[in-house]
């Protein structure tokens, strides 16, 4: 296809076509700091071997021309020549119109959910660590939907361990590289009872949040103890649908919480409920009303209506419609995306027994390892 290129602004950019009905702009200044040859990027791992002040301020394009596929630029003072990729310029093109999209949207990646849905993604273990197209779609499954099962591990203490090295490393925090979830003496956390707990995500007082749980079954007679998820996305979207200044109130204003139940352990933060980036984009959910604290950095004038929020948002984590439920069994595994899915339980009796073990993890570690695994097919398809 012959395409077109030229230059605007006395060089400081130019407009290159890259598909039949595309054409996008790009800087000058941007195209020399993101050059792809072997003097910009170290040729072994792609890391960049110049500094942004080694690059003239007075940078600007004399000469574009496409040669095939490949768009070569020539740059001044330098007298430097480079070539991009057509699909690495379309892939990386930031020319588009201002959209201006309503606060809490999501990425492509992530598909918000509820019980209409929610589909609950499961795996056996052995085939997860033999297989690396099945372990690329559990894998992305986390991703898209926030969580994933594995099933049919060993009921061994520990085994926990086994679906953390498909990704990543354990994090270990005051409780522990693993903890335990079944009924305790003087516990030092509610989760380590036998009563229901609402919709929350963990460790909303500590910074950084751990971005991955994981919990493993390994007994689970007991009545009850259903385990629940709830799309914490979703859940903020639907109260932005029907209340946008009360998301706001949850997205601007910072929440307390804070943790102090074990000795020598005080995590506080202050964070907002309902995370976003500058454009709005949903970046985490922080809701946990066993660890907030009293609420002081809301003023007066709308402390009143943040608080109508606070208790929309519970009722909607709360409600059945937002939610996923399933029992755990023996050998079972959930990982799922504590910055944005909320976990829950119904409560269960002394008869029988419900033996967890939790750990947390890192998501950059699950989506590097994605990630690599897609890599071969991208390749494979260019």
């Amino acid at each position: 296809m012959p395409r077109n290129v030229h230059l605007s602004d006395d060089g400081l950019s130019l407009t290159a076509q890259l598909s039949d009905t595309q054409s996008y702009r790009f800087h000058a200044i941007w195209l020399r700091d993101n050059a792809l040859d072997a003097e910009t990027r170290s040729p072994g791992n792609g890391q960049r071997l110049i500094t942004l002040a080694d690059i003239p301020a007075d940078i600007h394009i004399t000469a574009a021309s496409w040669a095939g596929d490949q768009l070569k630029v020539t740059f001044a003072p330098e007298g430097k020549s480079v070539t991009f990729p057509a699909n690495w310029l379309a892939a990386h093109a930031y020319d588009s119109p201002d959209a201006r999209l309503a606060p809490g949207w999501t990425g492509p990646a992530i598909t918000p959910w509820d019980s209409s849905n929610g589909t609950v993604t499961r795996a056996p273990l052995a085939t997860l660590q033999s297989d690396a197209e099945a372990l690329c779609t559990w894998l992305g499954a986390v991703e898209n939907h926030g969580f994933a099962l594995s099933t049919d591990g060993p009921t061994t203490s520990g085994a926990l361990r086994d679906v953390v090295a498909l990704f990543g490393y354990i994090r270990e925090t005051n409780y522990g590289p693993l903890f335990e979830v079944r009924t305790e003496v003087n516990p030092t956390n509610l989760a380590f009872t036998g009563l229901g707990l609402q919709g929350h995500t963990d460790n909303p007082y500590r910074d950084p949040v751990p971005s991955l749980q994981l919990l493993y079954c390994l007994e689970n007679s007991a009545t009850g103890g259903e385990s629940i998820l709830i799309d914490g996305f979703r859940v903020a979207q639907k109260l932005h649908e029907e209340d946008p200044h009360g998301f706001d109130l949850l997205s601007h204003y910072c929440a307390r919480f804070e943790y102090v139940g074990s000795d020598g352990v005080c995590l506080r933060s202050r964070v907002p409920m309902i995370e976003l980036s500058p454009d709005g984009e949903l970046r985490a959910i922080r809701f946990n009303n066993r660890s907030a604290a009293a609420i002081t950095d809301v003023p007066f004038d709308h402390m009143q209506a943040y608080y109508a929020a606070y208790r929309r948002f519970g009722e909607l984590v709360d409600d059945p419609a937002n939610a996923v439920s399933y029992k755990m069994a023996p050998g079972e595994c959930v990982v799922f995306d504590n910055m944005r899915l909320l976990h829950a339980r119904t409560g269960y009796s002394g008869a029988g027994s419900r033996w967890l073990q939790g750990c947390y993890s890192d998501r950059d570690g699950l989506l590097s390892t994605l990630a690599a695994l897609r890599a071969p097919k991208a390749e494979a398809a260019e």
